[in-house]
């Protein structure tokens, strides 16, 4: 790690991100480090999930780039989907590429009525010959106006069920009739997009899963990421709760005393993280991976709201680009992306507590 993480900061986007993402994906494969949690079968490293934390903690302690940067999208999401369910030319034509650092995907799911409920997705697709005529609008899309492919969810059907009659399909960004607009957040970079579809034409081949089968093929990630890669932003985030409380002046009594319960949230996080992804080795994750993202997301807003209160708006640290500032205003996204914390407090009563439903 010391002789191989990037010294210089990453682009905040743009080509210049997307160049540095892919640079930073060849090294690591070039180590033999890309796809730590991927099969051997398929060029990964295959680790376990104690050697994954092993990995995550080493790399937020290294200082390397977010792990959840434009590459996590065909790690994380579409390469293990594409291994669940894909056939075998679109194993072999998409899979290698994403491994070795030549291609960027984004996910093709949040719509404007169906965020966190992608039951409600209504972007259609209609069978024409050997395509899919596809129409609608995504948002929130990360990382598309970069992307070479994306994993869309898409609606060729109706069924008994909402989440019936959905199509999961590999979408090239480039084909005609898509338009990208990227969304500035308050943070600064425009990390999300809003993406348009106008009879846009996509193969069926490309079509992974079946038809109608999309919910089905979603899902089938689940069986693979384990969350170990946020480990490494939450382990970062308790380096940096060390960081304040060694900058944190004695007579600011009240300030510290904030810090210490951070740390100890901190821990806490860290131990749930560890036992939940411990346990789900072999087996799919429950819902207490909602306990972790909500846990993760409140305690990335309370450590970054600690830092600004400790250093004030005008330190050298705080402003810029890659300051403290930034990482205070991003912060409000943790509880929103992923599915929202009411969402994911939702599930934990419902499918871990097994309290009543609420209103839909």
């Amino acid at each position: 790690m010391a002789g191989n993480v990037p010294t210089e900061p990453p682009p905040a986007d743009g080509p210049e991100q997307r160049a540095f993402v892919l640079a930073w994906q060849r090294r690591q494969a070039e180590g033999g480090w890309a796809g730590i949690s991927w099969p051997g079968d398929f060029g990964g490293r295959g680790a376990s999930v104690l050697e994954q934390i092993i990995w995550y903690e080493e790399y937020a302690r290294a200082g390397a780039p977010s792990p959840l940067d434009a590459s996590f999208v065909g790690l994380n999401h579409a390469g293990p989907t594409l291994m669940a369910c894909g056939t075998p030319d679109q194993k072999a034509r998409h899979l290698p590429p994403i491994l070795k650092g030549q291609v960027i995907w984004c996910q093709g799911f949040s719509e404007p009525g169906a965020g966190s409920d992608l039951a409600g997705i209504k972007a259609k697709a209609r069978i024409e010959g050997d395509h899919l005529i596809v129409n609608g609008q995504k948002i929130w899309t990360s990382f598309a106006d970069i992307a070479d492919f994306q994993e869309l969810l898409v609606r060729t059907g109706a069924g008994d069920k909402p989440s019936a009659g959905l199509t999961w399909v590999i979408c090239p960004m480039d084909t005609p009739g898509i338009t990208v607009r990227p969304i500035r957040t308050m943070a600064g970079p425009r990390k999300y997009c809003e993406v348009f579809y106008d009879d846009v034409r996509i193969p069926l081949s490309n079509v992974v899963g079946g038809v109608g089968n999309g919910w089905a093929t979603a899902m089938s990630t689940l069986a693979f990421e384990r969350g170990t890669a946020s480990l490494a932003l939450l382990i970062g985030l308790t380096l940096t709760v060390e960081r304040l409380l060694t900058d944190c002046d004695v007579d600011r009594a009240a300030l510290r005393a904030r810090l210490a319960q951070l740390r100890a949230e901190g821990a806490a996080l860290r131990a749930m993280a560890y036992r939940l992804a411990l346990e789900s080795a072999d087996s799919v994750p429950d819902a207490g991976g909602s306990m972790v993202r909500v846990g993760f997301a409140e305690f990335a807003q309370r450590v970054t709201a600690a830092a600004m209160d400790l250093y004030g708006l005008d330190a050298p640290g705080v402003v810029g680009a890659h300051g403290l500032a930034h990482a205070y205003l991003d912060a409000f996204s943790e509880t929103i992306a992923g599915g929202t914390a009411e969402i994911q407090r939702n599930i934990i009563g419902e499918r871990l507590l097994g309290l009543p439903k609420g209103p839909r």
